[in-house]
């Protein structure tokens, strides 16, 4: 942890899609500079978290904080103006667009460092005239993550980067995740469901089941306990 003032907080938050209430009671703060993963079995509510932290979701209780503002009631958009970055688990890059220009329309402001993302990410560098649909899956992630960094955002949530992708194309994802947590100064959430990546990448790790947090500690703990690990998810460290 870099830094102990508190950049993200959820106070008390019930949430969900309409009437239907997901997320119970989300009671959590995350410090500056801080990353920390989010595992659990499908459905408990992952996801939803990072939609609610976005304003993506119907918030039935409670209140979301960035920084000292107060984003409750705060349209997607603003709440990327305001600092927040969104990896969405489906990646959403426009597959008309090329490389390039998926990042221009992700730029706020003027904002924004077309080079920084392709230092982070070569691969992108040298096709950056390709269109979109003409990437692999790996790529379309790291144009995901790219697009997310454009707004310098101050908290960057990532949904499943790893889902569906070869274990050499998640190496290199965990290395430039690695090199974002050293390099920047910036809060990150990562929701994944492979566990050693999860565990590897956060020296703190929550755990959610049916839409509540069951457990919010260090991540060696869960490392060094398989057990544990298997009773709170169902799965052993991949």
């Amino acid at each position: 942890m870099k830094d102990s003032a508190v950049q993200l907080r959820l106070d008390h938050v019930f949430a969900g899609y309409g009437e239907t209430v997901v997320l119970e009671d989300i009671d959590i703060d995350f410090s500056k500079g801080e990353s920390i993963s989010i595992i659990g079995r499908n459905g408990v509510g992952k996801s939803t978290l990072l939609e609610t932290i976005m304003g993506h979701t119907t918030l039935h209780r409670g209140s979301v904080h960035l920084g000292n503002t107060e984003i409750t009631n705060l349209k997607p958009y603003r709440r990327v103006w305001r600092g927040l970055g969104y990896v969405p688990q489906e990646r959403e890059i426009f597959s008309s667009l090329t490389v390039e220009e998926n990042l221009v329309v992700a730029i706020h402001n003027g904002s924004g460092d077309h080079q920084r993302v392709y230092d982070l990410f070569p691969q992108l560098g040298a096709r950056r005239n390709h269109m979109g649909n003409q990437l692999s899956g790996g790529e379309q992630q790291m144009l995901a993550i790219g697009r997310g960094l454009l707004g310098n955002p101050s908290v960057l949530l990532m949904d499943e980067p790893s889902e569906g992708l070869a274990p050499v194309i998640v190496e290199e994802l965990q290395y430039a995740m690695t090199q974002l947590r050293q390099q920047e100064d910036m809060t990150i959430v990562l929701v994944e469901q492979n566990s050693r990546v999860a565990l590897d990448f956060a020296e703190r790790c929550v755990v959610m089941n049916r839409g509540q947090i069951v457990r919010d500690g260090p991540s060696d703990e869960l490392k060094s306990k398989p057990e544990l690990l298997d009773q709170l998810i169902g799965v052993d460290v991949i």
